[in-house]
């Protein structure tokens, strides 16, 4: 079976809205207006890339993702050479970027059961808000990997559901504090 790790920069409030600099959020751009730059802080992104096997995205992340990234090969020159799968019941194969390498589309939650549910190595999502909530709520998410920045922005896109759940318990495997105030929370999920 695969291992379908969360990972997300996150506000002490759990948001996750906009953390780059995207348009349309009162508190865009947050990583970095938040917090002095720590290259300490990012090391587990690059750690990511060498341990994942391939990329889960929702469709809007996919598609603000494959805009930029497949320029950006100093980067992220792992998550662009790896297999990517998008869970959506609108994308079409037309839709795909053509120079982002292998892509799947996945119709439905199922699908992802069943990808997870397979051989091989762990599998990363990145963004995709909706898409954890919903994977959240079925209990397919394994790990969840946060840069957690010392912020409170009170509005915005959550990280996990407000859905009423039975309890998930988790395990902290990885903790780090950095000097920018930044805590890396690594959580396996107890099952």
């Amino acid at each position: 079976m695969r291992t379908l790790i969360a990972t997300s920069f996150v506000s002490l409030d759990g948001v996750v809205e906009a953390p780059g600099g995207e348009p349309g959020y009162r508190n865009s751009g947050w990583t970095v207006d938040s917090v002095d730059f720590d290259p300490a802080a990012y090391e587990l992104k690059g750690t990511e890339q060498a341990e994942a096997s391939a990329m889960l995205l929702g469709r809007h992340s996919y598609e603000s993702f494959s805009a930029v990234w497949p320029s950006m090969t100093e980067e992220f020159p792992q998550y662009n050479a790896m297999p990517k799968f998008v869970l959506s019941t609108t994308l079409r194969e037309k839709d795909l970027a053509t120079n982002w390498g292998e892509t799947t589309i996945l119709r439905s939650v199922a699908d992802v059961a069943r990808l997870r549910a397979g051989d091989g190595g762990p599998i990363s999502i990145h963004g995709s808000a909706t898409m954890v909530h919903s994977l959240q709520e079925h209990q397919l998410i394994d790990q969840y990997n946060l840069l957690v920045f010392p912020v409170l922005l009170g509005a915005g896109k959550r990280l996990f559901s407000d859905t009423s759940l039975d309890a998930q318990k988790l395990k902290l495997v990885d903790s780090q504090v950095y000097s920018n105030g930044i805590q890396k929370n690594i959580f396996k999920v107890h099952r």
